[in-house]
């Protein structure tokens, strides 16, 4: 099941969960949202905002040399997205319809990947700006995480450090 509302600031929330008794869940995941100082809202009222796609992972090791340029052909030639060179991984982010066969490709070739998985992506990030909206968004996503029914949690927040 997935669940969708809004946090404190106007924050996009998107619960996936799996359950065997979906009114506890419903009930505990609408109790999260408010004492969050968010509301639960219905099927596809923040989905929109959201892309499924298809994420992997190669992290950078000391041990091995990994040839940018290298990787980056090898990422567009396996019919990836888009590829994202950060200081401690590479990020390979594909359609959901070519996520197997880039992941499969790419682990041919030799790399190994320290996540694989299919995940929705903010199409623009939200900044809070109260401390009062920072301590209970914080709040809302440590409850939703702390129940053994949720699964994953994804917002549009844009965490500063």
């Amino acid at each position: 099941m997935t669940y969708e509302g809004y946090g404190p600031g106007g924050i996009a929330v998107l619960v996936e969960c799996l359950t065997d008794n979906t009114n506890r869940t419903a009930a505990n995941v609408r109790s999260y949202f408010v004492k969050g100082n968010g509301n639960l809202g219905t099927n596809g009222c923040v989905s929109f905002m959201f892309d499924h796609k298809g994420v992997l992972v190669i992290d950078r090791n000391e041990d091995v040399t990994i040839d940018e340029e290298e990787l980056e052909m090898q990422v567009i030639e396996a019919g990836a997205e888009d590829f994202h060179v950060e200081d401690t991984h590479f990020e390979i982010i594909t359609d959901i319809e070519d996520f197997g066969s880039v992941r499969d490709e790419l682990s041919s070739a030799g790399y190994e990947f320290s996540m694989a998985e299919l995940r929705y992506l903010p199409q623009t990030m939200t900044e809070l700006s109260t401390p009062e909206d920072l301590k209970f968004m914080k709040k809302l996503v440590d409850l939703l995480e702390e129940d053994d029914d949720v699964q994953n949690v994804y917002h549009n927040w844009e965490e500063k450090e």
